[in-house]
């Protein structure tokens, strides 16, 4: 299992991890942001966005609840649940067809946390003085994915998936 922390120092370095994080996204993928209101959930997300439709504005899905965002070869549904009134509403939302078709990014994923696949990767934010902190988690196969792109040392736990 995967389980590391990386110190950003700013909204710029938050979207750099985003834009490091988006040419890993490939169909099944889910990746959850989680971290109290101001951590940077919405401006990693917007990093991913940015870099998989090359720089377009990406509209964070607040009062929608989710946007979809089509790129070459990937379709990404990016879900904000900080409004969903219960769990159950999620399926309305198209949580079921973005599991299976595309990517899913989930900003406050404790919001439905009995429907988060076991195999994604869990970002969680939080300030740490002018910066913030990502502690990211993520079963086996998240790590060498993550190595490559040069995230990581290498390191993994020792827990099982």
């Amino acid at each position: 299992m995967l389980d590391e922390t990386i110190f950003l120092a700013g909204a710029k370095a938050t979207r750099a991890l985003g834009a490091r994080l988006a040419p890993l996204l490939a169909k099944g993928d889910v990746v959850c942001l989680s971290g109290p209101l101001g951590a940077g959930k919405t401006t990693l997300a917007r990093g991913i966005i940015a870099a998989l439709i090359k720089g377009e504005e990406t509209p964070s899905p607040t009062f929608a609840l989710v946007e979809t965002y089509e790129t070459a070869g990937l379709t990404l549904w990016h879900f904000d649940l900080y409004r969903l009134a219960k769990a159950a509403d999620v399926w309305e939302l198209g949580l079921e067809e973005a599991f299976a078709e595309g990517a899913s990014l989930i900003e406050w994923p404790e919001r439905i946390a009995a429907h988060i696949p076991e195999a994604a990767l869990l970002i969680r934010l939080s300030l740490d003085g002018a910066g913030r902190r990502a502690a990211i988690r993520g079963g086996r196969a998240w790590a060498p994915r993550l190595r490559a792109a040069g995230l990581f040392s290498g390191r993994e736990s020792t827990d099982k998936d």
